[in-house]
């Protein structure tokens, strides 16, 4: 990837310089209204972007601090404590990036505050732009965040979701995708898939591509947690799958090419692709927080991302204290304006000529589950798009209906990009209507009869295999049934994480509490097969108090991300009993 690249983000002469007070500073460019944190002490002076690592939140005045250190999120209440670039809410979770301090010479005074880049790994071996014929590069697109991609004689598609659900039995599609899609997936030439969320690599489609072609070419970056660490254990065969580095161009043919990037907040997971056909760019930032740290190609003639929000149960799930209905209806509509916002700012930043919407299109159609889908509001892709053309009316904007095609040759002749925009046919359907819910919902319930759960020791046999401890939480974990209520024969039990022990109740010290009530089928199908806790989390499949409310970052990035890759061992407890 190369030596780093120094980039003066702020200048201060030296009147600005001696203006700064002790403690915390909040300046901004004047050039580019970007603002920044600056914390002076006896020590000396340290820096960074006003901006939360969470989720990009902007930073502000932590009322509650009495030693002029700390700042608040104002998107989730994450803290970082700036003296020592340490976030202390969720305790143990980032550090935040710091930029350098570079001093001006004395006779001059002033600083210079200096952001240390990789180089951008897109503009290596650059490629003109060469003209492109009609029908020769089209974008069509199927459900979800599933393109298909014609790029002269190949086909590309990105992350296949076309049947089934998603985290467990909480996400359904929406969109219904063109009745050809599986015979498009199999004829492909490569498959890109962003990540291990199963909206993006989901089992149940690949399930059916197998059986056809379990050759297909799919390409995944080079994450930390393997896209397809359940691979072995789902039973699926695939043959052909390909890890590869960040940052390099993977060649197809001598026109097309393309690189996978990792997103700057979930390194270990989430991942962001550019696909390059004759010098054409089309840029997926799929579902990354921050895809590739921030730096990104401008001027890519087709940008696509996430817009809609909703991907999370916080606070749908989360019950006491401040969660009132009255209470998470603002919040959710708050986060969802900061999002279209914040959406709407990065195209303007990057200038696409063609933006499209995609990427948040599911819908929590299960009956049980309508508490969730009337409250979870989304973003509708039409008030994304408006704001764009207000703040950019240069970037055309397309948001395709199932089956609706961009013929990118088309609409880069025509000066509004309008041309080349097919849509799907007056008999294609666009919404789903019915889902085979019994198939799913059966297959996860055989988990709650397995042998193993007739046996109390199952619970210190599974904690231990996940390996969380030395962390001062207790969680009580109660199975329920679909309304949250417990079921006879159900488990109810607490762990505590300081010593990884399961007391009979909570310990006098004092101590972060967690309830979590677990539907027992989704739970026991997690447990089973030492799946990730986002199927719950994400799924909508518990219902979560807290005491007090903060966000414990360790507990939930291990459950929900860092799980041992090798499933529990029932088999073992079995015989040691």
């Amino acid at each position: 990837m190369g030596s780093r690249i120094p980039t003066t983000v702020l200048t201060l002469d030296a009147e600005a310089v001696r203006a700064l007070k002790v403690g915390i500073n909040f300046v901004k460019n004047p050039e580019d209204r970007k603002c920044f944190i600056i914390y002076k002490d006896q020590d000396g002076v340290r820096a960074c972007r006003n901006q939360c690592k969470h989720q990009g939140g902007l930073f502000m005045k932590d009322i509650e601090d009495l030693h002029e250190r700390t700042v608040r999120c104002t998107k989730h209440n994450w803290k970082l404590d700036v003296k020592a670039m340490q976030y202390v809410n969720p305790p143990d979770s980032f550090m935040q990036d710091e930029l350098e301090i570079v001093w001006k010479d004395p006779s001059v005074g002033g600083l210079e505050l200096v952001e240390l880049n990789p180089p951008d790994p897109w503009l290596t071996d650059p490629r003109g732009a060469q003209e492109l014929e009609a029908g020769e590069v089209t974008i069509t697109y199927l459900t979800h965040a599933c393109m298909q991609l014609k790029l002269g004689q190949r086909t590309m598609l990105f992350d296949p979701w076309l049947t089934g659900p998603a985290f467990a039995r909480g996400w359904w599609l929406l969109h219904q995708p063109p009745e050809d899609s599986f015979e498009r997936l199999c004829k492909a030439d490569l498959v890109y898939i962003s990540h291990m969320h199963s909206d993006h690599l989901s089992y149940p489609t690949l399930k059916t591509v197998s059986k056809k072609r379990p050759d297909l070419p799919i390409y995944v970056g080079d994450t930390s947690r393997p896209v397809f660490w359940y691979l072995e254990k789902s039973g699926i065969t695939l043959t052909n799958i390909n890890v590869v580095p960040f940052g390099v161009w993977q060649n197809i043919d001598e026109h097309l090419r393309f690189m996978i990037l990792m997103d700057g907040v979930h390194p270990e997971m989430d991942t962001c692709v550019v696909v390059e056909y004759k010098g054409h760019m089309i840029l997926n930032t799929v579902d990354c927080t921050r895809p590739n740290g921030g730096r990104l190609p401008t001027g890519v003639d087709v940008m696509m991302s996430d817009f809609a929000g909703g991907a999370s149960g916080f606070p749908m799930t989360f019950t006491g204290g401040k969660y009132t209905e009255i209470w998470k209806a603002e919040f959710i509509r708050n986060e969802r304006k900061k999002l279209l916002n914040y959406k709407a700012q990065l195209v303007k930043s990057l200038q696409p000529k063609i933006y499209c919407p995609f990427a948040g299109y599911f819908v929590e159609a299960h009956p049980s589950d309508l508490y969730i889908k009337t409250t979870n509001t989304k973003n509708n892709p039409d008030d994304l798009n408006a704001l764009i053309k207000k703040n950019s009316p240069g970037i055309t904007t397309w948001t395709p209906k199932p089956g609706s095609v961009l013929d990118l040759g088309v609409a880069l002749k025509d000066p509004s990009r309008k041309a080349g925009q097919i849509e799907s046919p007056n008999s294609a359907k666009t919404y789903k209507d019915s889902w085979d819910f019994s198939l799913y919902l059966d297959e996860l319930s055989l988990a709650i009869d397995a042998e193993f759960f007739q046996h109390k020791s199952w619970i210190p046999f599974y904690y231990n295999w996940a390996g969380f401890k030395n962390y001062n939480l207790v969680i009580r974990v109660i199975e329920t049934n679909d309304d949250f209520e417990p079921v006879f024969g159900g488990y109810d039990y607490l762990v505590d994480f300081l010593d990884l022990s399961f007391p009979p109740r909570r310990p006098d010290r004092a101590h972060a509490y967690l309830e979590i009530k677990n539907r027992i089928g989704v739970m026991r199908h997690v447990v089973k097969h030492g799946l990730l806790w986002d199927n719950l989390y994400i799924g909508f499949q518990n219902r979560i108090s807290r005491d007090p409310d903060v966000y414990h970052h360790r507990f939930w990035n291990h459950f929900q991300i860092e799980l041992p890759t090798t499933g529990p061992d029932w088999d073992l407890f079995l015989q040691k009993l």
